[in-house]
């Protein structure tokens, strides 16, 4: 069984009230630059790999896709996705995100958003994204920045006053799980290099289109002056990759 702490009542009910999940994707932080990376999608298939709530899923469609498929495996969330989705072009399917298994060149553009730190080999996922994408067709991704998954601990050093000093890197060419906490759960990672992500989906025939690290908004570093922090480190890497044609 994959791993699904979504499904866990205390961790589902910790995940509601966080920022993105009350304002969709107005409230998280890397959504700024994400929508960025996106290509036009008017009249395309879009594949959204984690869909949690469906926010991506709506955006697509509301971008002009023709469909759009979202992928969770939460019963929770696609429970709640569904609520949010009145439209017949969006379709939900409970799976795994490895056990994914489309059509040759089925989609023009694959998102998938914080998920991928979830899964055990980013190669494989890479290779069957490259396979369902049609030819030209885009990838884009956001994981945790390996800067943030480098030790288990994922926290800031702090002085005896509770400030944050800095944030401490260890073991960061050591790739692999790291069993951590996220909201109320343990949650088992996969830390990998940023040269690993590259390198994978370049080793896949993919082709870079653009790599950015994430950091506040200047309207959310106005209204949030917790945010300031944000700027000492990246929490995301966002990636756009293209499927060339063989």
């Amino acid at each position: 069984m994959k791993q699904n702490k979504y499904d866990d009542q205390n961790f589902f009910n910790a995940y509601e009230k966080m920022p993105r999940s009350v304002k969709g994707l107005e409230g998280a932080g890397e959504w700024h630059i994400l929508e960025k990376l996106l290509p036009e999608m008017r009249n395309s298939n879009v594949l959204d790999l984690g869909c949690g709530f469906g926010w991506h899923c709506l955006y697509a469609r509301e971008q002009g896709a023709s469909s759009v498929t979202g992928v969770d495996l939460s019963d929770k969330m696609l429970r709640k996705a569904r609520e949010m989705t009145d439209d017949p072009f969006i379709t939900y399917i409970k799976m795994p995100i490895e056990d994914i298994h489309f059509q040759d060149s089925q989609f023009n553009v694959v998102i998938s958003s914080l998920a991928l730190h979830y899964i055990k080999s980013f190669k494989s996922i890479s290779k069957k994204v490259y396979d369902c994408l049609k030819p030209e067709g885009s990838f884009v991704f956001s994981v945790e920045h390996p800067i943030f998954t480098s030790r288990d601990e994922q926290d800031w050093y702090y002085n005896k006053q509770g400030e944050r000093l800095h944030w401490p890197v260890d073991n960061y060419q050591v790739e692999g799980v790291r069993e951590t906490t996220f909201l109320t759960e343990n949650v088992t990672k996969y830390h990998r290099t940023i040269s690993s992500y590259i390198n994978d989906l370049i080793d896949t025939g993919f082709i870079i289109r653009a790599v950015n690290e994430s950091v506040p908004s200047n309207e959310m570093l106005k209204s949030d002056p917790e945010m300031k922090d944000e700027t000492r480190r990246p929490m995301f890497l966002l990636i756009s990759a293209e499927k060339t044609i063989k």
